[in-house]
């Protein structure tokens, strides 16, 4: 009976221990990205998604972590491969859960980065595909704000460059701002982004 009980504990006193390690990774993880550290937090989340391979949560950053660095270069080997590293990353996760609506959102910003990076090439290639994917994380969750806002966001880009009335997508951001307010994330590391450049868009609607 001792023998059992203290199998027992160990056991308990193991899961504690990963869950223990699990956080300690996740919070260092974002640390590094809030300080810039993209290729750093990217790494610490790849390592923590090799050991929690049946958590989608640190693949999903590694991937949204490479897809917004995107944004923020020029260079085009260099988007190629942090989009390739994205793309790679979100795909083990779609595989498993194709029908997760923050799996797709972050589908459709690979796919918006990778039009801005080359609009000519991939602007008639990838924009009906990118609204349909927003279209079915949001028919999966109506209520998603990132769901919302990115559909909203990615259509005014289309809207203005071809010069379009922009008021429905504007209003859909006003309904995104709104679903922010009441969104509540499952746990702390579960998505939560996405407000402060709603907030943006907002007020570049109103000028």
């Amino acid at each position: 009976m001792t023998r059992l009980i203290v199998t027992f504990v160990f056991f308990i006193t193991s899961l504690v221990s990963a869950q223990s390690q699990y956080e300690t990774g996740m919070q260092k993880a974002f640390g590094l990205w809030g300080e810039g550290k993209d290729a750093d937090a990217s790494a610490m989340f790849e390592r923590i998604a090799s050991a929690e391979k049946d958590n989608w949560l640190p693949n999903y950053y590694v991937a949204l972590v490479n897809s917004t660095s995107a944004f923020k270069t020029k260079d085009k080997t260099q988007i190629s491969a942090l989009l390739g590293k994205a793309q790679e990353a979100l795909d083990k996760e779609l595989d498993k859960n194709p029908n997760n609506a923050e799996l797709l959102v972050v589908q459709a910003l690979i796919n918006t980065a990778w039009v801005v990076a080359d609009p000519m090439t991939n602007g008639m290639k990838l924009s009906a595909k990118t609204v349909e994917i927003y279209n079915k994380a949001i028919a999966i969750e109506p209520n998603n704000p990132r769901a919302v806002f990115g559909k909203a966001e990615f259509e005014i880009g289309g809207a203005r460059y071809f010069g379009s009335d922009t008021k429905p997508m504007c209003a859909q951001i006003d309904k995104a701002i709104e679903l922010f307010a009441t969104f509540k994330p499952q746990t702390p590391f579960h998505p939560n982004w996405g407000l402060e450049r709603a907030l943006e868009a907002q007020k570049e609607c109103k000028k």
